[in-house]
């Protein structure tokens, strides 16, 4: 396998695992949170999933700029082994750095919001949808990392 490949596959590979990394943070700091309610009023669970998944979003945007990366730019379905020079495996790798970091960071301080929201709605029931509303604020920056990522790869020329 040629070094260029690999270094491609390296970044699609960061896009998914950091990705997947900050969501299951988030998810798991959520969830802890809905547990402790759910011991109290397990009628409550509704209200609580929405706020626990919210931030395992930013691991289907790692997701879909992997696959992007790797199975669209790249080619691998047809099982031709494309031939990029190291530059261009850079190119790659670095088109899907956004969505790595973007989706790094803001999934665990979303589930630091969804957290917080989820005390909120434990409370006061009908502050539930608010509650949910300041978790999608910080969602607009794992999207637009998705959103540059994309634009990248569709730039690279191979």
């Amino acid at each position: 396998m040629e070094l260029g490949l690999v270094i491609a596959l390296f970044g699609a590979a960061m896009a998914v695992f950091l990705c997947g990394i900050g969501s299951s943070i988030g998810v798991g700091l959520a969830g802890q949170a809905a547990n402790g309610v759910l011991s109290e009023d397990p009628d409550k669970f509704g209200s609580m999933l929405l706020l626990v998944a919210l931030p395992g979003t930013q691991g289907i945007y790692g997701f879909v700029a992997g696959f992007w990366a790797t199975i669209i730019k790249l080619n691998l379905l047809t099982g031709e082994i494309p031939k990029l020079s190291p530059l261009q495996g850079l190119e790659i790798l670095a088109a899907c750095l956004p969505v790595a970091i973007c989706g790094l960071v803001s999934a665990i301080h979303q589930g630091k919001v969804c957290t917080a929201g989820i005390a909120v709605a434990a409370k006061q029931p009908q502050a539930a949808m608010r509650a949910l509303i300041y978790g999608g604020l910080v969602e607009t920056y794992a999207i637009l990392g998705l959103v540059i990522t994309l634009l990248l790869l569709n730039g690279i020329k191979l």
